[in-house]
């Protein structure tokens, strides 16, 4: 509970305080009541800021869904060597961001990754990933989707081993395709566990910083601007607290709109077995 106090509650507090505020660390901070949200709220960076949070959020959560579901439906099969590649798939979730960050910096140069080397033997020419203005988002969401691929999967692994099998004997005896089977059998019966990596992945994308700090330092012109990102900066290179707490509650405010949102919706699509 103490801890709870010090390290969660009083921090909490103390950012909103501060955000009605103008202070520079050095100096007592000096309250402007709404002022910095008004600054904010009718700044252009704000809303390019907002834009690239949402082609983030657009690219990355659809992805990982795919990208996850389809590794966990590959590791729920009885196959030699199923194990190696569970390891193998969940090694980025391991690695630390930095690390993980560099390796796709190398991965997506435009001159020898690999990315680019392989679209040029089918006769593609690959784009300056990180130093294009169009690419370089969808170069810093397929690093967000390797590092977090492995960890929605094993949550999806966990759902797709505890549907019954009777229900794909049943659908099989009536001339069920797999795809039929997958359609109206295994999509249904894991909504529950795909309405969690939604939720969990949208709030992680509101708050993407490290990758793009490290691979594109939020270059180029702009292109990879994002929330968490502005607020570091204005809070730890402009020295500007209060500006900074101002957009660190308006972000909170976002992600829990989204987040009601989303579970107000699940009852369209979520079903739960029983």
């Amino acid at each position: 509970m103490l801890g709870f106090v010090l390290f969660s509650f009083t921090p909490i507090v103390r950012s909103l305080y501060l955000s009605f505020t103008s202070w520079d660390i050095l100096q007592p901070a000096k309250w402007v009541g709404i002022e910095n949200y008004r600054v904010l709220l009718g700044s252009e960076e704000l809303w390019r800021v907002m834009r690239n949070t949402a082609e983030y959020i657009v690219l990355y959560v659809p992805l990982l869904l795919a990208a996850s579901l389809a590794i966990a439906s590959l590791l729920n099969r009885d196959f030699r060597g199923v194990g190696v590649y569970k390891v193998l798939f969940f090694l980025p979730v391991l690695s630390s961001w930095v690390a993980g960050s560099l390796i796709w910096r190398w991965i997506l140069n435009h001159k020898y990754g690999i990315v680019n080397v392989f679209l040029g033997y089918i006769g593609i020419k690959g784009p300056a990933w990180l130093d294009n203005k169009y690419w370089a988002m969808p170069g810093v969401v397929m690093a967000s989707v390797w590092k977090d691929a492995g960890f929605s999967a094993l949550i999806f692994l966990g759902a797709l081993r505890g549907i019954n099998h009777e229900y794909y004997e049943a659908a099989a005896m009536d001339g069920a395709r797999p795809w039929d089977q997958f359609r109206h059998i295994t999509l249904p019966l894991v909504s529950p566990t795909t309405f969690f990596v939604a939720v969990t992945s949208l709030i992680n994308s509101f708050q993407v910083f490290t990758q793009v700090a490290v691979m594109t330092e939020a270059g180029p012109a702009g292109a990879t601007q994002v929330m968490v990102e502005r607020i570091y900066k204005y809070a730890f290179q402009f020295f500007k607290m209060g500006y900074a707490s101002a957009m660190s509650w308006l972000l909170f405010i976002i992600i829990l709109v989204f987040t009601l949102i989303q579970w107000r919706l699940q009852k369209r699509w979520v079903h739960y077995d029983g």
